[in-house]
């Protein structure tokens, strides 16, 4: 099989690592079937799409629309927006979460702002009948619930994608681009172990208050976060693994 590869922009070495053991874990995929690409360490290589199955690309500590950029993160979007162009061109399968649902947004002319930020904790995404049959989604009920924690989001569908999850604070959770470009707001590899490891990292970089830290925990021990978030990674990787 062709390995998938996941880009990463976490500048924090136990955070990246983390990150893509969650991802691996829940994809279902040996360690040299998922290539892990830290884009923050250096300028991206360019990528050969046709040496892949698929492309992820994870979270990050950086926003779109943050109005000061350093020229790391500027670096860093320019080499992301690159690869997701020739992705967007080519159809080719892309899994984006959290950041990358703005990057993909940004790239078909959609709007990322402040007004669909949401809090460190889980939500529920609601799928639209437009998600009906999608490969992505089979076995995930119409209702399921995930964990989030994001300052930004796009502020509606961008042109030419399909809405296939919803919330409530933030409306737009999932959407597809062309057949084989995916993007999720939530964190499909995100069980309550990991999220309390990622929370431990960021505990002090805004998205909850500090002090919160325990009883945001034990919210999201009791918060109906089960298998359907990652249950979309195993679909992925099923559809899309090639030889």
């Amino acid at each position: 099989m062709k390995p998938f590869v996941l880009l990463a922009t976490r500048d924090h070495d136990k955070a990246a690592r983390d990150e893509y053991e969650s991802v691996r874990l829940h994809a279902g995929l040996a360690p040299d079937e998922l290539v892990h690409l830290r884009v923050e360490a250096g300028p991206l290589p360019r990528l050969h799409l046709e040496d892949y199955s698929g492309v992820l690309l994870g979270g990050s500590p950086f926003n779109i629309s943050d109005a000061v950029k350093s020229d790391l993160q500027l670096r860093i979007e320019s080499d992301i927006r690159n690869v997701v162009d020739h992705i967007v061109a080519a159809d080719f399968p892309f899994l984006g979460m959290c950041y990358g649902i703005g990057t993909v947004t940004v790239h078909l002319g959609g709007t990322v702002d402040r007004t669909y930020g949401e809090g460190l904790g889980a939500i529920e995404v609601r799928l639209t009948e437009a998600a009906a049959g999608d490969p992505i989604l089979n076995g995930i009920p119409q209702s399921f619930y995930a964990f989030v924690g994001h300052k930004e989001a796009c502020n509606g569908v961008p042109p030419g994608a399909v809405l296939l999850g919803a919330g409530q604070a933030c409306p737009v959770q999932m959407y597809r681009y062309g057949s084989n470009v995916y993007v999720t707001q939530f964190h499909p590899e995100l069980d309550i172990e990991s999220l309390a490891q990622r929370m431990q990292i960021y505990r002090n970089a805004g998205y909850f208050h500090p002090d919160d830290y325990d009883i945001l925990i034990e919210m999201a021990r009791n918060s109906g976060v089960r298998e359907y978030p990652h249950l979309l990674l195993r679909n992925f990787v099923t559809r899309y693994a090639t030889d």
